[in-house]
C-alpha cells in the first residue's frame, strides 16, 4: 500500500496557497533547492523525517496526523478536529463517548 503523505502534502500545500519553493523557504530549506526537495516529497521518492513533517504540518496549519491518515474522511476530520480548541475538542470526544455508549 503506497503512503497517503505525498498526496495530502501537496493537497494541503496548495490549500494553504504556498508553491513547492515557497514551502520549502518557509521551512528554512535553501532557495535553490527548496522546489526540488518538497517535489521528491510529494513524488513520494523522498519521506521527510517525523520532525520535518511536523514543521511542514505547522507551516500549513494542519495537524501532522492528517499527513499519515490512510482514511480520506478520517483525514478530512483531523484537519477539522485540529482547528477546533482544546475545550471544544474535549467536549466533542466527551460526546463521541456518551453516544458511543448509549448505542451498546
Amino acid at each position: 500500500m503506497e503512503s497517503p503523505t505525498p498526496l495530502r502534502l501537496k493537497e494541503a500545500r496548495k490549500v494553504a496557497g504556498y508553491t513547492q519553493q515557497q514551502l520549502g523557504i518557509a521551512l528554512g530549506m535553501e532557495p535553490n533547492t527548496a522546489s526540488a526537495r518538497m517535489n521528491q516529497y510529494e513524488k513520494g521518492k523522498h519521506a521527510p523525517d517525523f520532525t520535518t513533517m511536523k514543521r511542514i504540518a505547522d507551516e500549513l496549519g494542519v495537524p501532522v496526523a492528517y499527513f499519515y491518515c490512510e482514511e480520506d474522511d478520517l483525514a478530512e476530520l483531523i484537519c477539522e478536529l485540529g482547528k477546533l480548541n482544546s475545550d471544544s475538542r474535549k467536549a466533542l470526544l466527551e460526546h463521541i463517548r456518551l453516544n458511543r455508549n448509549e448505542e451498546r
